[in-house]
């Protein structure tokens, strides 16, 4: 089947070379997925199914998507963010590997949900989350499809926050895998992968020195436990805001100043958001912001940021660099917005290192598995990923990186599992 003969809708075919290169040098840095493929190839555990994955369309998603067609899967790939696309990421997939794809960098909110209708035309029986958009979208306009579903995997926190809330509601009637939660996926991409990568495209989109600057990091779960973590070894000085009293305990004794956002938004010289939820950064904090200051969001979506209001308060409001506009205030002030207030390090950056998304797409492409083996055996609601699934990505990594560890000794193992041994 030619390119042409594949359905797609991507920027443009031609970038598909360079598209290969990226993805093959992805794969270098993913040796868990790589075995997770191989053995997909030979026992082809999703043979005959048809699946969505609604993700960010990056090289590391790629290598996704190749593991589910070698795993026998009928899989359409859209994206997940209008602007997280890698455009030649997605002409490859199409040319070269003959996966449908519908995804272009920058499509607005019109294209965005057509490419959703599209993929749920595929009629899906496993879809893989970023978001539970596509899952939303079933559950509220194609409820005659839920019945075609054996379920969900999802991969962020605010996918899992919306799927509880679903299943609160009793429209969640199938099952839907926990992959943010698993270990191998939250403690190293949510801390490690969007620490490093949010900062890259920070300065990638400014060229600021974060050393000397206050930092604001709105939240501090995992993914913003990673900024402040990574803002603070470039010598920046780290503000949290926060809601949760154990996670402002946490961040104030790992030696972080934390105050509410009334009081931030005054000092901060960069504004991160990573909670989830909206208006983080509300209409009143811009007003209060120094001249200049920088705002970003790397949380799921843009409204943790109300740029609406932003727009209808600013007297103008232009372009000063790619993904960076600059808003002037009646008081004369400007407030630097980046990416849109999308996903700042898919928007300016490339996502989450390639050896880092390595573990979340073998917990994903295991996910889809456990679903495909457990058709009709699991409940509806929420499961998480098998714990043994879990160390095993963990001991597949760890060989990987030439890294070993100690076993317990047969004595050990008794002590551990005795309560009547203690101190002789």
């Amino acid at each position: 089947m030619t390119a042409t003969q594949v359905k797609h809708e991507v920027k443009d075919l031609s970038y598909a070379t360079l598209g290969k290169q990226r993805i093959e040098w992805a794969s270098r840095e993913m040796p868990v997925l790589r075995q997770i493929r191989d053995q997909f190839a030979k026992d082809k555990p999703l043979e005959g199914l048809r699946m969505v994955a609604c993700c960010h369309v990056t090289t590391e998603t790629a290598n996704l998507a190749i593991a589910l067609k070698a795993g026998g899967a009928d899989a359409v790939l859209i994206a997940s963010n209008p602007l997280s696309t890698q455009d030649d990421t997605a002409a490859s997939l199409v040319a070269d590997y003959g996966i449908p794809v519908f995804a272009i960098k920058g499509e607005d909110n019109e294209t965005y949900n057509r490419h959703i209708n599209i993929a749920l035309d595929h009629h899906p029986n496993i879809i893989i989350d970023d978001g539970s958009d596509v899952t939303a979208a079933l559950i509220q306009n194609r409820k005659d499809q839920i019945k075609e579903i054996i379920g969900t995997t999802e991969e962020t926190t605010t996918g899992i926050n919306r799927l509880r809330a679903m299943y609160n509601d009793g429209v969640l009637t199938f099952p839907a895998m926990n992959v943010n939660d698993a270990d191998t996926k939250h403690f190293f991409d949510n801390r490690y992968g969007t620490g490093q990568s949010t900062i890259d495209g920070i300065i990638r989109a400014t060229n600021v020195l974060l050393a000397g600057k206050v930092v604001v990091v709105g939240g501090y779960g995992w993914c913003s436990k990673g900024v402040a973590m990574r803002a603070a070894g470039m010598g920046a000085n780290v503000v949290v805001t926060e809601v949760d009293h154990i996670r402002a305990l946490e961040a104030a004794m790992d030696g972080f100043r934390v105050m509410p956002m009334n009081e931030a938004a005054k000092i901060g010289d960069v504004i991160v958001t990573l909670t989830g939820n909206k208006h983080v950064v509300a209409s009143h904090h811009f007003d209060n912001m120094k001249d200049g200051a920088i705002v970003c969001n790397a949380g799921h979506f843009d409204i943790e940021l109300d740029l609406k209001s932003l727009r209808e308060k600013a007297k103008e409001v232009k372009e000063v660099r790619p993904f960076t506009e600059q808003y002037i205030l009646p008081n004369g002030k400007s407030v630097i917005v980046l990416g849109e207030g999308r996903l700042i390090n898919l928007a300016s950056a490339e996502g989450h290192p390639s050896a880092v998304m390595d573990m979340s797409f073998a917990n994903q492409a295991k996910g889809s598995e456990y679903l495909a083996l457990n058709k009709g055996k699991l409940e509806a609601g929420i499961h998480s990923i098998p714990r043994e699934v879990d160390r095993e990505i963990a001991r597949l990594k760890l060989n990987a990186m030439g890294v070993k560890i100690d076993d317990l000794s047969d004595d050990q193992l008794k002590y551990m599992n005795s309560w009547t041994e203690g101190t002789d």
